[in-house]
């Protein structure tokens, strides 16, 4: 996430700075890293599940994206938009919380946080959570310019911990990365499906080195041929 959130919102915003994801205090010991992945990408998951809502007829994507869940984010944390008329959607910017699925989600509904992606995926069991309306512009990139013309999907987990990246991770993801592609007519290639790291004016380095790009787009693309 983006530790300057002001380079996310419109150039005639002045909202007060706000942390992003990376700007949280950090509230684990890296000495926990075992006990913190039995909890969080082993199961932690499952016992977030209890308050997890289901999605509204109103904000539910096509049938073709994957079961996605209606978390809004604070309002102060986007802007309104109409996309694809106000901006085409021409990138899906990867990320990578730094944060568990229920920090990202404290996070995003908190106003004062200044940021928010469209879409989460959690590490144990895939789970989609959708925090703004691909028509709106979520504040995720770091570089307005980028925002008005992408949708993000954060991942739960860390850049330098792989063991967050799990198969049910990357099938979800992958299946609604597809979704967006046919949607807005995206190639699903690595010129439009990119990495944080890779949004001009980026300070950040996520997904970071452990993310399996062949194997991502690999699955993304089997989403969009017949009988994939």
């Amino acid at each position: 996430m983006d530790a300057e959130p002001l380079n996310d919102v419109p150039p005639d915003a002045t909202p007060p700075p706000g942390p992003g994801l990376d700007d949280v205090p950090r509230r684990r010991a890296l000495g926990g890293a075992a006990t913190l992945l039995g909890a969080v990408a082993l199961g932690a998951a499952g016992a977030f599940s209890i308050g997890r809502p289901p999605a509204s007829a109103a904000s539910r994507p096509p049938e073709s994206y994957p079961p996605t869940h209606w978390i809004p984010a604070s309002s102060a944390n986007y802007t309104v938009s109409g996309r694809p008329g106000a901006y085409p959607v021409e990138y899906l910017v990867i990320h990578v919380t730094e944060e568990t699925f229920p920090d990202t989600v404290k996070i995003f509904k908190d106003p004062k946080s200044k940021v928010s992606a469209h879409y989460a995926v959690a590490s144990a069991d895939g789970y989609v959570a959708q925090f703004v309306r691909e028509r709106d512009i979520a504040w995720h990139a770091g570089n307005w310019d980028y925002n008005t013309r992408s949708i993000g999907i954060e991942h739960e987990g860390w850049v330098d911990r792989p063991e967050y990246f799990t198969d049910a991770l990357y099938r979800s993801s992958a299946r609604l990365a597809a979704a967006v592609c046919a949607r807005y007519g995206i190639p699903a290639d690595r010129e439009h499906i990119i990495g944080h790291v890779e949004v001009p004016g980026s300070t950040h380095t996520d997904p970071g080195p452990y993310w399996d790009w062949d194997r991502y787009l690999e699955l993304v693309t089997g989403h969009l041929t017949p009988g994939g």
